[in-house]
């Protein structure tokens, strides 16, 4: 599949507002939307499409937004929407009940329902916040309980709401590691970790299905992992005792990931020391303090095991790195590097930004992630990148 570069003309700031409304209209669902800053408009959306459920990473100014009773006869989803604040409050009123989520609290709503939604900025004039779309037939609960969750704010703090606000940070920061078969896989257990959640507050985690279960503990294996990747102890024994399972069972959950556990953990590690290694931010730590600081006991086993996963020593990785560091590639006389391509796929990460900011340069011929820079600020230009063929 070929990517292109298209370049659209100017927008007058005056604009912005009515293409971004446009914009969410479809990528959502149609809504009455105002805002004090129409007049100047500055907001970016990045949506992670999963196939049946998306994702949007949203930053904009305070706005209004209603749902009318005629665009739900018109245009009906039948879905379900989570809204995390990061910064600034979300509220939400529907069927007769009004919510307020302030940063690090969730708020639930109905699509196929009239709804009322306020967004308000925090003290740096913007809000920041993520949006989960679940569609209803993916759930497993009654849609009676469902409705009494509506418009109810949602704690993310402790328990399986923080489980699930982390997943979704993650899910959205990773974004450009995913395949193009992770998608469905991704979406299971972004489906199963919404449904434990609501079930959780609905006190009805007896009726969750088998799977939902399987789902969630194996998310919150892989979150423990993570969190414990800087003891060098840990192991297949250490992550079964922590969740009360027995390390057999845990075998037979990480065979469907087609890895043990073992070389999961390894796995992970090695990501963050290369995260480590590529980061001119680190470039003054030796390596064995970062090996170190995610779990390798041995510096020599350490670099064995990174040039057997990424064909490089750490040095000459890290080296490998410092021709981005400095934007020239030595290796070709000096030409300038261009963007590192993502493994993700083409169609399944947009961002439309109307924030003025600069145009996007240097987009691949051959690119799997689309950046949709829509709104320059006066006389600059803009560049869009997207699927245009297959």
């Amino acid at each position: 599949m070929n990517g292109a570069v298209s370049h659209s003309g100017d927008l007058p700031a005056s604009d912005r507002f009515g293409r971004w409304h446009e914009t969410a209209d479809r990528s959502l669902m149609p809504t009455v939307v105002h805002s004090d800053h129409e007049a100047d408009f500055r907001a970016t959306m990045r949506v992670l499409d999963l196939g049946s459920t998306q994702v949007y990473a949203v930053t904009c100014p305070s706005l209004r937004s209603r749902r009318t009773s005629a665009q739900v006869r018109g245009s009906d989803p039948e879905t379900y929407c989570l809204s995390l604040s990061r910064r600034g409050t979300t509220q939400i009123t529907q069927f007769g009940r009004q919510a307020t989520a302030g940063p690090g609290d969730m708020v639930f709503y109905d699509n196929s329902h009239p709804c009322h939604g306020e967004i308000v900025a925090d003290e740096t004039g913007s809000f920041e916040g993520l949006v989960l779309q679940v569609p209803k037939a993916a759930l497993s609960l009654p849609a009676d309980a469902l409705t009494s969750l509506a418009s109810v704010s949602l704690p993310s703090r402790d328990g399986v709401g923080a489980l699930l606000h982390r997943y979704l940070e993650e899910l959205m920061r990773n974004a450009s590691g995913y395949t193009m078969a992770d998608a469905s896989r991704l979406s299971a257990v972004t489906v199963a970790l919404f449904t434990a959640m609501c079930a959780h507050h609905l006190e009805a985690t007896e009726a969750l299905p088998p799977e939902t279960h399987r789902q969630v503990l194996k998310t919150r294996i892989h979150a423990f992992i993570q969190r414990s990747l800087s003891d060098p102890a840990l192991c297949a024994e250490t992550v079964a005792a922590a969740h009360q399972i027995s390390v057999r069972h845990l075998y037979h959950l990480f065979e469907e990931q087609g890895l043990t556990v073992a070389a999961w953990i390894r796995r992970c590690r090695l990501e963050r020391c290369r995260h480590d290694l590529a980061d001119p931010a680190q470039r003054s730590l030796p390596i064995h303090a970062i090996a170190a600081r995610w779990g390798f006991a041995s510096n020599a086993h350490f670099s064995r095991t990174f040039r057997a996963a990424y064909g490089l020593s750490p040095a000459g990785y890290r080296s490998s790195r410092e021709w981005v560091w400095h934007g020239r590639d030595r290796r070709g006389g000096g030409r300038p590097l261009p963007p590192p391509e993502s493994v993700f796929s083409r169609e399944a990460v947009r961002e439309i930004s109307v924030t003025g900011a600069a145009a996007v340069n240097d987009i691949p011929a051959i690119s799997r992630q689309t950046n949709h820079k829509l709104f320059p600020s006066e006389g600059q230009g803009t560049q869009e990148a997207g699927l245009i063929g297959s």
